[in-house]
């Protein structure tokens, strides 16, 4: 009987290999969860996804295409002439739009005769996908940025609803990734025709 008893109070090895497989278990998915949310988190931090919506861009972006975003860009740089960038609009900051930068603080931009000024210069636009049908003329002030859409004719931009506070700008258009026929990194072009 005394031999039954102590067997008893001892442990199969098989029960311990168990329970520590299944502790083990539980700890992987914990650490994967984990990470999953650190990655998130972090890929959040530094980059955002948009999807196209309408024809503003085209020729340059398409409806329904997604486009990635470098939120980290204006960090460390500044806004450039010709960048295709991705903002809150002033008017309902829950809605973000996509444009291309055409003037910056201190620029006068003028739109005549089917092209585009910017302080005098004319600009080289092989991205647009019919001249501008309309006339105008603007100041950049401090602290602002004037936004066109590369299909002028049909975009909903600076020259409608006036200049961009520059901290409504999320980040800097990089790269169309869906879909895949479709995948580009997308150029910005030096605006500026050659003198």
């Amino acid at each position: 009987m005394e031999t039954f008893e102590q067997d008893a109070n001892i442990e199969r090895p098989e029960v311990v290999d168990e329970k520590i497989h299944w502790g083990r278990f539980a700890l992987d998915i914990i650490e994967t969860l984990v990470l999953a949310v650190v990655l998130f988190l972090g890929i959040n931090a530094i980059s955002a996804r948009v999807r196209v919506d309408g024809f503003s861009m085209r020729p340059t972006l398409e409806d329904g295409e997604f486009v990635l975003v470098n939120k980290m860009s204006y960090r460390f740089g500044e806004v450039s002439r010709g960048d295709i960038i991705v903002f809150h609009f002033p008017l309902n900051p829950e809605e973000e739009l996509i444009k291309r930068v055409i003037g910056l603080p201190g620029d006068q931009i003028r739109v005549q005769n089917g092209l585009v000024y910017v302080n005098g210069q004319l600009l080289n636009e092989p991205y647009i996908y019919q001249a501008p049908l309309y006339s105008g003329e603007w100041t950049v002030s401090e602290g602002q940025i004037f936004v066109l859409g590369d299909n002028r004719n049909n975009s909903n931009d600076s020259k409608d609803w006036g200049l961009l506070p520059a901290g409504n700008v999320v980040g800097k258009a990089v790269l169309i990734y869906w879909p895949p026929p479709m995948w580009d990194v997308l150029e910005h072009t030096e605006v500026f025709a050659a003198q």
